[in-house]
């Protein structure tokens, strides 16, 4: 399932939650995913503190009815975060009180405090600090559309599984298409699309419009390959990946730019 971030924007407007930090939310995770996986790590540590900014303002908002303004200098998220953690046990949900905030506050050591100039011993953090900055900022925006979400049950689980699962680095949307920006061979460009549509089942038609033209003709014979290996639970109705083909997928790194 692909994230629909229109229907994420509608729900949290929808809660009652202020407009302008739904908008810096929202638009604050997008910008750090896009630089992320365009390679771009050392910025993601800035729109991550971006991110917690409009977090603790939310919080802010639903534990004071108020919040500091975007363009005020004096807000201080230590302050927020303090605060909220003294809020009396049961007062508000324990992720507002104590699980958010401390998300928040690994976001903001490292973008504060992490200095790579002064590092000795020879290894570039960037990129796992990238990819803790993301993964928490997914669980967070997840976490608040548990909380806050006006919409059904079920509607708010398929939005939190598309939030905190693995997106494609290499994979862009054409007219409604995913293109795959690397070459590689027809088994694994059908696997890192199924990767891609994971948990969705995608129809042989659907699938065969996905891929080059070149890899059209033998599909239903890669898709048998790939059942037969276990990596694909191909049928009539179309191919889904299986937990297997997943562990394919990443453990050969096949997301990746080359």
């Amino acid at each position: 399932m692909r994230l629909d971030y229109a229907k994420v924007e509608s729900g949290f407007s929808a809660s009652g939650m202020p407009e302008e930090l739904v908008r810096e939310l929202l638009d604050a995770f997008v910008e750090a995913k896009r630089r992320f996986h365009l390679g771009d790590y050392m910025p993601n540590a800035v729109a991550g503190g971006r991110f917690s900014e409009a977090v603790l303002r939310i919080l802010e908002w639903e534990t004071t009815k108020g919040y500091i303004a975007l363009s005020d200098p004096k807000f201080k998220a230590e302050t927020i975060i303090n605060r909220l953690a003294v809020l009396p046990s049961g007062s508000v949900a324990e992720s507002v009180r104590l699980h958010i905030p401390r998300a928040l506050r690994v976001i903001y050591d490292i973008r504060n405090k992490r200095n790579t100039a002064h590092l000795s011993d020879g290894i570039d953090p960037n990129t796992q600090d990238a990819s803790l900055v993301v993964s928490t900022m997914g669980w967070v925006l997840a976490e608040l559309v548990r909380l806050y979400h006006a919409m059904s049950a079920e509607e708010a689980q398929e939005t939190i599984e598309a939030l905190v699962t693995r997106e494609v680095p290499m994979i862009q949307i054409f007219d409604g298409k995913p293109r795959l920006l690397k070459t590689i061979g027809t088994s694994d460009h059908v696997l890192v699309l199924l990767y891609w549509a994971a948990p969705d089942t995608v129809a042989k038609t659907t699938l065969a419009d996905w891929l080059p033209h070149s890899m059209r003709a033998n599909l239903g014979r890669t898709l048998a390959g790939l059942h037969r290996k276990h990596l694909v639970h191909y049928t009539p109705s179309g191919s889904q990946i299986t937990m297997l083909g997943q562990r394919e997928v990443e453990l050969r790194n096949l997301i990746a730019p080359l």
